[in-house]
């Protein structure tokens, strides 16, 4: 149930709406990256652009975008990072294999819904069930 604040204000809960967690990486095979944002356009330009000069992205120039799931639960994104993180590199790079074997970097294709990636992964809530 929403807050009192959250109704007056016209606010969702922190919890609602679409979560990514995605990966970055600087060339094929090369250093991966995983986090998880609400807003993945914006993040993805931040490490573009390395808007934190001293952040691990910008430190090994991760990117590219080069797989991503969507998941509407913020918890569950939180718990979908921490699982990809844990995965040995060779699964994560079999992850991205499977919808992305080229390693294209997706973001460049953002306005073309028929070039960029779609994850069989994403989901509505519920079990991650991985």
């Amino acid at each position: 149930m929403n807050s009192e604040f959250e109704i007056i204000n016209n606010k969702t809960p922190a919890s609602a709406g679409v979560w990514y967690v995605y990966i970055m990486t600087n060339k094929p095979s090369g250093v991966l990256y995983i986090c998880v944002t609400d807003d993945i356009e914006a993040r993805v330009q931040e490490h573009k652009n390395k808007l934190y000069k001293k952040s691990f992205t910008a430190k090994f120039n991760c990117d590219k975008l080069v797989y991503f799931e969507e998941i509407f639960n913020a918890s569950e994104s939180t718990v979908r990072e921490k699982q990809l993180k844990k995965w040995n590199r060779q699964w994560k790079i079999r992850l991205i294999e499977e919808l992305n074997p080229s390693w294209m970097d997706i973001s460049m294709n953002w306005n073309n819904e028929d070039l960029i990636y779609k994850t069989k992964y994403s989901r509505i809530g519920g079990n991650l069930g991985i």
